[in-house]
């Protein structure tokens, strides 16, 4: 396996014109055209609001400082959405054309209030779809069986010990290979997944 590389905030921190631009796109941008199609935004329309969006984070990434609280870097990922969705629709070129500029207000205020079950849907989708993103991207570092082995234990649910049986190898081995698969994991998604996703606590 690789060396354990730095969380992506930091690597984007450090290279924003590389390695870690290229995973934040990778990462983000499949999540964020999602939610642009709940707010109607076109495909012709959606790639310029995904590079707007990351672009914003990237440039104030530096000045971006967790607090500490769940949910903050998912909160200002959201923020930066929203603002630039009310830009978008607010511009004389891109009014709705068939209910009006209040429909679509009505739902970003929604998604806006911590509080509303939109937002609340935000915070679970946002996590579960950066974990399995995580995951597909850890997966290359590990050999077949060490992810095998953490697929059957920390994804499936099954015993260490069943999983030993069906590997050959000792528990301790089973233990050990979820545990380096987990603290990658947690490294890699320092900051981005927080604690109510529930995942890192299987650990």
């Amino acid at each position: 396996m690789h060396e354990t590389s730095l969380s992506l905030l930091n690597r984007l921190r450090n290279s924003p014109e590389n390695e870690g631009w290229n995973r934040l796109t990778e990462l983000y941008a499949p999540l964020i055209r999602r939610w642009l199609q709940r707010y109607d935004v076109q495909d012709c329309d959606a790639q310029d609001l995904i590079q707007e969006v990351l672009l914003a984070v990237s440039k104030d990434l530096g000045s971006f400082d967790h607090p500490g609280q769940p949910g903050a870097f998912r909160g200002w990922l959201k923020a930066i959405l929203i603002n630039r969705l009310r830009k978008f629709w607010r511009s004389r070129d891109h009014r709705p054309q068939a209910r009006g500029d209040s429909a679509i207000d009505a739902k970003l205020a929604q998604l806006d209030d911590p509080t509303s079950e939109l937002s609340q849907i935000w915070n679970r989708e946002h996590d579960q779809y950066v974990l399995r993103q995580l995951l597909a991207l850890a997966e290359p570092h590990f050999e077949p069986n060490t992810w095998k082995v953490f697929c059957r234990v920390a994804l499936e649910g099954a015993k260490a010990d069943v999983v030993a049986q069906e590997m050959g190898i000792s528990k301790n081995a089973v233990i050990v290979a979820k545990c380096r698969v987990l603290s990658r994991l947690r490294q890699e998604s320092e900051v981005l997944i927080e604690s109510s996703s529930g995942f890192f606590d299987k650990g």
